[in-house]
């Protein structure tokens, strides 16, 4: 029997005839089978056993079958590992089975009753032997057997580095296939036309939207009808589409006619807007999307919702659609994610205030508190991003248009949009499960330009918690505590919104001060304690739901640290730290005397000669709770790693030691591997995926793997930064050990797009990217990508670019990274 790791090739010629070997006591036997299998025998070294000889049964033919097996071989967790059994018999080979008698945890060997079995080897935190038996028989059941040795080492990223490019396709390591699996404009019921392509499309709340961004696998029953979380082979992927390509969604490009949109060019964009839920599953040809599936979903702007927790009801919800303020309609700007572990999607609303029209003059039909409160939320367009109030709607009762325009008109809120700005920001539950669910906004969450929503460790009887980023500059990391301890038997259960009444609707929202000895605390925003109260000079609070619905302005008056564009949240699930990606900053944002411990760089990264000063490349910041709870107000904190080309200063903007291999830019996705599988375990593997333009002059954005350490495995370090006219300051900072060969590049997008999402399948085996905006700098009869019809072609240069989710498998079938 012989052993093959799926990851390396130890196939050797074998020199030495086995004849020579048994011709004693077999000569009357065949040969053992020849070619790879029993090659491997050379390298592992092996022997030929048989369970008696002649004289014990009879004549030699009746003797029991000679197998071979190979004495001992060496993978990693994650890897394939292929034993193959080679037994010989005159009267032929009845049964063969493979038996695991050693090594925890116990593995799962598919193949096991014939000659060839594999396993992925489990995760393991030291060398580990793992033992096999084989056992063949013959047609007078008598047996032989031999036993196999398969040492699995710890996890360990298992791939060359994919390098630097700027082609026009998916590019991931030698070893690895990409394929495209769900592209904008993809129709989701039978009765949908397929995608033209051409601007003339329609009907984008029953086709996939633009901009696919965050995205998690939630597992489906094997025959489809229902939740089964451990399924590797079908299930439903739940997808934000953040934004818009606008030019390529319409022939020539959007248009104006008198400066009005129209109502048809409004709708498809709109539509393009929110979240899709597609069945997806594993066939001969890979995997696919079930165009026809039951379970497929639109969530779009104009889906009704309803509000849940403290703000429910507030008179700062109120509108002409929901004169009690419970409830709204849709979801936009969908960027990052996150997840309940009792299968649900969290969906967060981000850049969402530029999509309103409110010119300058509405200040005079406000009171200052609303202006104060609107000018810090950035609502202030004069026409809204894509000029959607403008609309002139065919139905005098629609007011899906209406809607984008914030100007105080009416005499009260019931009767005008004012407010409908502040039904977006929100943290948005959905359940992906439950098609005709309506998805709740939880507003004990907060409302902000919400990065993601990212959980701790649900651990039974504590508190859990969710990282929340406000992504832009300047803006703050905040926090979410339940009120109610997680009790385990939630997972499970079949009215999941009310479980997320139960854990989201109640509990206390932090935000996070990070000061410069490397400690931090989560300061409560709570109604009533100094200086959120009623009395506070820059914005006086009401009550509770003022506090939420203007978390910015809370955190500003209670002292929260700026950071450098606060964005995905990742919770390591061996260790409980979370991890936060701090995109960029300017110099306007972070000048060279307004540093801090925790955004600790000012420096320049020149581009096509013109200079970039401020934090360009950004860094990922790490923090651990006090206890390792999630109930904890205080934490320690480190920098795991600090973007820069690796050509920058290493004392002072190269912090991390980046070389060629995983140098990057402006880190933004961010997602441990799952903790059912080895990517998980033991040293989990960290994605980071870049939303960049300081770099783009080197390289396309990216994807890189890490297996990082823990908080304070390096040290305190003194950066000295210069801004343009060459003045310095000093800041003290605390970075994590030099990641080294445990940080290498996965894959490459292609021109101008960003990659952004990320899941696996509970077995690590299939990965999911999303690849968003492709020649965003285009024109509809110029793009200047054409992905992804050219990831496996060249088509013409005039195909437009669509937005899409790739699928990455390891072609040996093993878990991706390891």
């Amino acid at each position: 029997m012989a052993y093959t790791d799926g990851d390396v090739d130890t196939n050797r010629t074998l020199s030495t005839s086995l004849n020579a070997l048994v011709q004693a006591r077999y000569s009357r036997r065949d040969t053992l089978r020849s070619g790879a299998s029993a090659a491997a025998l050379a390298v592992f070294g092996g022997s030929m056993l048989a369970a008696c000889d002649d004289s014990e049964n009879g004549s030699a033919d009746s003797a029991p079958p000679v197998v071979e097996a190979g004495s001992s071989g060496e993978t990693s967790s994650g890897r394939l590992v292929t034993l193959t059994g080679t037994a010989t018999d005159d009267g032929g080979v009845a049964a063969q089975s493979f038996t695991q008698t050693g090594g925890e945890p116990v593995v799962t060997l598919s193949g096991a009753n014939t000659g060839t079995a594999t396993f992925i080897a489990p995760a393991v935190e030291e060398p580990t032997d793992f033992t096999f038996r084989y056992v063949a028989s013959d047609d007078d059941l008598q047996t032989s057997e031999a036993t196999i040795t398969v040492t699995v080492n710890p996890p360990a990223l298992g791939f060359a580095a994919v390098a630097k490019n700027r082609n026009d396709i998916v590019t991931v390591p030698e070893g690895y296939a990409a394929t495209v699996l769900y592209r904008l404009g993809d129709p989701l019921t039978a009765d949908t036309p397929d995608y033209a392509n051409d601007g003339t499309d329609t009907d984008f709340a029953n086709r996939a939207g633009d901009h696919n961004d965050a995205l998690h696998y939630y597992g489906l029953t094997a025959d489809g009808s229902g939740r089964d979380d451990s399924n590797s082979g079908r299930g439903l992927l739940v997808m934000n589409h953040e934004n818009l390509n606008i030019q390529y969604l319409h022939p020539n490009g959007p248009t104006t006619p008198g400066g009005v949109r129209p109502e048809g060019e409004a709708i498809k964009e709109i539509e393009a807007h929110g979240l899709s839920i597609v069945e997806v599953a594993a066939g001969d040809d890979g995997w696919a999307y079930d165009q026809a599936s039951g379970w497929n979903r639109r969530i779009t702007p104009n889906t009704p919702m309803v509000f849940n927790g403290p703000a429910r009801g507030s008179a700062l919800l109120r509108t002409a659609y929901s004169a009690n303020g419970a409830g709204g309609r849709g979801t936009i700007n969908n960027c990052a994610n996150g997840i309940t572990a009792w299968g649900t999607n969290l969906t967060c609303e981000e850049n969402w205030a530029g999509y309103f029209a409110r010119p300058s003059s509405d200040n005079a039909a406000r009171t200052a508190k609303e202006v104060t409160a609107l000018g810090r939320y950035g609502v202030g367009s004069a026409t809204g991003n894509y000029g959607w109030a403008s609309v002139t709607a065919s139905d005098p009762s629609n007011t899906l248009f209406r809607r984008w325009n914030a100007t105080a008109s009416g005499a009260s809120a019931a009767e005008d949009f004012r407010n409908e700005p502040n039904n977006f920001g929100w943290v948005v539950e959905i359940d992906p499960f439950d098609p005709e669910s309506t998805p709740r906004k939880r507003t004990a969450l907060g409302r902000m330009g919400h990065e993601g929503a990212w959980p701790s460790l649900f651990v039974d009887g504590v508190r859990p918690a969710w990282y929340m980023g406000d992504d832009s500059r300047r803006e703050y990391l905040y926090k979410f505590v339940s009120a109610t301890p997680w009790d385990m038997t939630d997972a499970q259960a079949t009215n999941r919104l009310a479980i997320g009444d139960k854990y989201l609707d109640d509990g206390t929202l932090y935000v996070a001060r990070f000061d410069e000895d490397g400690s931090g605390e989560w300061l409560p925003l709570v109604f009533g304690t100094a200086p959120l109260t009623g009395a506070n000079a820059a914005y006086p609070f009401a009550d509770q739901a003022d506090v939420l619905i203007h978390a910015r302005l809370a955190a500003d008056a209670i002292g929260a640290t700026p950071m450098d564009r606060p964005e995905w949240t990742a919770t390591n699930p061996a260790t409980g730290e979370m991890y936060l990606t701090l995109t960029n900053n300017n110099a306007a944002g972070r000048p060279v005397d307004g540093t801090n411990a925790a955004n600790p760089r000012h420096y320049n990264d020149p581009k096509a000669g013109s200079d970039q000063y401020g934090n360009p490349n950004g860094h990922i910041l790490r923090l651990r709770e006090a206890g390792d709870s999630s109930e904890a107000t205080r934490f320690a904190w480190d920098i795991y790693a600090f973007g820069a080309g690796r050509d920058l200063n290493p004392t002072n903007i190269n912090l991390s030691s980046l070389d060629a291999t995983n140098d990057f830019s402006s880190p933004d996705g961010l997602w441990f591997g799952r903790p059912q599988n080895a990517s998980g375990q033991v040293t989990p593997v960290l994605w980071i995926q870049t939303d960049d333009g300081a770099y783009t002059d080197v390289t396309n954005c990216m994807m890189l793997a890490a297996m990082p350490g823990t908080v304070g495995d390096g040290g305190a370090r003194t950066v000295t930064n210069m801004n343009a006219a060459g003045e310095t300051a000093q800041q003290r900072t605390f970075i994590g050990a030099a990641p080294g060969a445990s940080m290498r590049r996965f894959l490459v997008g292609p021109i101008e797009c960003e990659i952004t999402g990320v899941d696996s399948t509970p077995d690590g085996r299939t990965l999911f990217v999303n690849i968003q905006h492709p020649g965003e700098g285009g024109e509809a009869n110029a793009p200047t990508s054409n992905w992804p019809a050219s990831q496996d072609g060249s088509p013409p240069s005039t195909t437009r670019p669509r937005s899409a989710t790739v699928v990455v498998t390891k072609n040996d079938g093993g878990v991706v990274a390891l």
